[in-house]
């Protein structure tokens, strides 16, 4: 079969990210003519070694997403925009809300209005986040739960999921609104433990520094390689059903955080790990258990997750062993 891809062009925002990169190779491997904007504000994740010796065929715009002008330029001709770019930390929401509001639904609000003006036909999927749903009423979640978040920093990503829907319905625009869940792997932000716990345990460890694990650690997320995450996102862009839904992200086997230490410490020599209380922050946005029902994803596009956990931590400790001083200092 033709790869829907090969050929066609696609503009990722947030492309030097975490999740953005990772997509931006996955497209430009399946022959498809890349561009990736990124304003690269500090301590979001913008990393220009994510591309690195990606070739030609990736252009790399200094782009903020609620430049809508630029926007307007950039997404014309484009089959195909992944939309990544947001506020990324959520414990600094409760420092300060603003950046929230302006970037994840400002920024939203302007890449809604250059396609709507200069690329009306293409298929626009952002990446929205299952706190949106917050403590969950019933296991797993699915997308018919009530939309709860706790934090503006879910308040803010489920706002940017309403403004797209909207132009769905007012102006015909091709939305997909992937929910994901806890996302791992090469390439994320590892500065700081703001944002990606799974990610910080590997710095830590890699560090031979303790392990905080909150409670009793044995909170159950379904944690998510970023190669299955990527995968999940193209087929949803390719899957014409997908067009105006809400569809959840996430892994069918459960684990907890106390695993994730202990698979850790087996993989670093010197790692380990020690129980820790929560952070207020933490602890006000902590929806207690949660793993997400996928099925909807599955029925649409027949992707299915194909990284266990143990395989896909011993991957992501070896990508930080080779590249750690790109990542930290």
């Amino acid at each position: 079969m033709t790869d829907p891809f090969a050929g066609t062009r696609a503009l990722v925002t947030g492309g030097l990210g975490f999740i953005g990169s990772s997509l931006a190779r996955a497209l430009h491997a399946r022959g498809a003519q890349v561009t990736v904007c990124d304003a690269r504000i500090e301590g979001q994740g913008a990393n220009p070694f994510n591309l690195e010796g990606i070739g030609p065929g990736v252009d790399v715009r200094a782009v903020d997403v609620r430049d809508q002008d630029a926007l307007c330029k950039l997404v014309a001709g484009c089959q195909w925009i992944f939309h990544c770019a947001s506020q990324t930390c959520h414990v600094k929401s409760f420092e300060d809300p603003r950046p929230d509001v302006d970037l994840t639904i400002g920024g939203t609000t302007s890449l809604a209005e250059a396609c709507r003006h200069a690329s009306p036909d293409a298929v626009l999927v952002r990446t929205g986040t299952r706190g949106q749903y917050g403590k969950p009423r019933t296991l797993p979640v699915s997308e018919e739960a009530p939309s709860e978040p706790r934090g503006i920093y879910e308040i803010a990503h489920l706002s940017a999921e309403l403004i797209l829907l909207a132009y769905r319905h007012n102006h015909g625009l091709k939305v997909v609104l992937p929910r994901l869940t806890n996302v791992y792997g090469p390439r994320a932000q590892m500065r700081h433990s703001g944002y990606g716990v799974v990610n910080w345990f590997v710095r830590l460890a890699l560090e031979g520094r303790p392990i905080p694990v909150f409670g009793d650690g044995r909170i159950l997320r379904d944690f998510l390689y970023v190669d299955d995450c990527v995968e999940a996102l193209l087929c949803l862009a390719a899957c014409p059903q997908a067009v105006g839904e809400v569809v959840n992200v996430g892994h069918d086997a459960a684990s907890d955080f106390r695993t994730v230490a202990e698979l850790l410490c087996r993989m670093v020599e010197g790692a380990r790990w020690e129980p820790a209380p929560f952070t207020p922050e933490r602890q006000a946005q902590e929806p207690g258990d949660f793993y997400t029902d996928w099925s909807k994803l599955h029925k649409l596009t027949g992707w299915e997750p194909s990284t266990p956990l143990e395989p896909g931590l011993r991957r992501t400790v070896e990508y930080y062993r080779r590249h750690r001083a790109r990542y930290w200092p």
